[in-house]
Formats: structure tokens, C-alpha cells, sequence
């Protein structure tokens, strides 16, 4: 397995960051970038690949030096979901493996609710969210049997942002989410690439 791959959208990202795009141009470009990222699954190392028994995993995979943006891989046990919650930031979902749903959620009447039916993202499919385009959503394993694994790349450290959950008694609660994994891929050693074609 070579992450090749990681490394090239990692760069690729950057340089669309570079040009100073309007979100849209990000949304548009860079899910084109994600999308090209998984339509392969040969690149995500297992240590990033592994689901928790009792909830899902989300593991840093990629933070920009100066935090303008990140890429996680989010594992889903079967039947695991997040809470209904934000992101503040833009943020662009690519699924890998398995399949996971997303629900949107939209105030009415100053009260959140369900709005739309629920998105089936399968291997390949992206969808975007942030402030702009629809910030609150409620994303579960699509599965009850099997593991799903999906590429997020958000406008920030994301696992630093201060966002919230919406629980169902309606009150906003803060939450910083972290990461589940402590060590990063090592992206940067070309190493043994470079023993193959000398």
C-alpha cells in the first residue's frame, strides 16, 4: 500500500488554497480533488482504517502548517452515528468504503428540525457542507453489519474548532471534537519510492 495518493491531494489542496478561492470555487475544485481521492481505496493505511466497538473513530490524517485546513478519515462500527451537529467552517465529505447517510437539519420556527430526506453517500460520492450551503447535519453508518469509512477535508483544524451538538431537548452545546489517534501517516518519506526507480 502506498499513500502516494494522500500525499498528492495534500499538495494538490494546498494549491488550490494558494489561488485564495471563494468557497464556492473550494467546494467545486477541491470536491473534484476528493472526489479523484476516493474513487481508489488502496492508500489509507489500516492504522486510520480501524472502527471502535462503542463509537465512531475520526483520525487526523493531514493538518496545513498554518491550520487552513484538514483531512480525517472518519470510521463508522456498524449502526455508529454522530449527534446532530455544525461545523462552522466549510467542509467537503468523500465516502471510501461502506456507505453512510446524512441528514440535514434546518430551523423552523426556531426549532431544528429534520429538512429533506437523508443523503446516501456511497464509494466516491462527495457532499459538501458549511455555513453557506447547510451547516447541520446527523451522519450514520449506512450499515448495521459492516464498517464504513469516509475522507472528510474541513477549513480548519478541525479537531480544534469550537462547534456544537443539538441535542434533542434543543439547547446548543459546545463540543471540541479532537482526534482519536495521536501519531499522523507519514506523507513526506519518498524514500522507497525513490529505491524503486533507481
Amino acid at each position: 500500500m502506498s499513500i502516494a495518493a494522500l500525499r498528492e491531494f495534500v499538495i494538490a489542496f494546498g494549491h488550490l488554497l494558494d489561488t485564495r478561492p471563494q468557497e464556492a470555487e473550494i467546494l467545486d475544485q477541491g470536491g473534484a480533488l476528493l472526489r479523484r481521492l476516493v474513487a481508489r481505496d488502496d492508500w489509507l493505511p489500516d492504522a486510520f482504517a480501524k472502527a471502535h466497538p462503542e463509537r465512531y473513530q475520526q483520525f487526523l490524517l493531514h493538518a496545513d502548517s498554518t491550520e487552513r485546513f484538514s483531512v480525517v478519515s472518519f470510521v463508522w462500527g456498524p449502526g455508529q452515528a454522530t449527534p446532530v451537529h455544525d461545523h462552522t467552517v466549510w467542509g467537503l465529505i468523500g465516502m471510501l468504503r461502506g456507505a453512510e447517510y446524512s441528514q440535514a437539519y434546518r430551523k423552523r420556527d426556531a426549532v431544528l428540525q429534520p429538512h429533506g430526506r437523508p443523503v446516501r453517500l456511497a464509494p466516491g460520492d462527495v457532499e459538501a457542507v458549511s455555513p453557506t450551503v447547510g451547516d447541520v447535519h446527523r451522519v450514520y453508518n449506512a450499515f448495521d453489519d459492516r464498517d464504513s469509512i469516509s475522507i472528510h477535508v474541513y477549513g480548519a483544524n478541525i479537531g480544534a474548532v469550537r462547534r456544537h451538538t443539538y441535542p434533542a431537548d434543543g439547547a446548543r452545546k459546545p463540543f471540541a471534537s479532537g482526534y482519536s489517534n495521536t501519531q499522523l501517516p507519514n506523507l513526506w518519506d519518498r524514500s522507497a519510492e525513490l529505491r524503486r526507480t533507481t
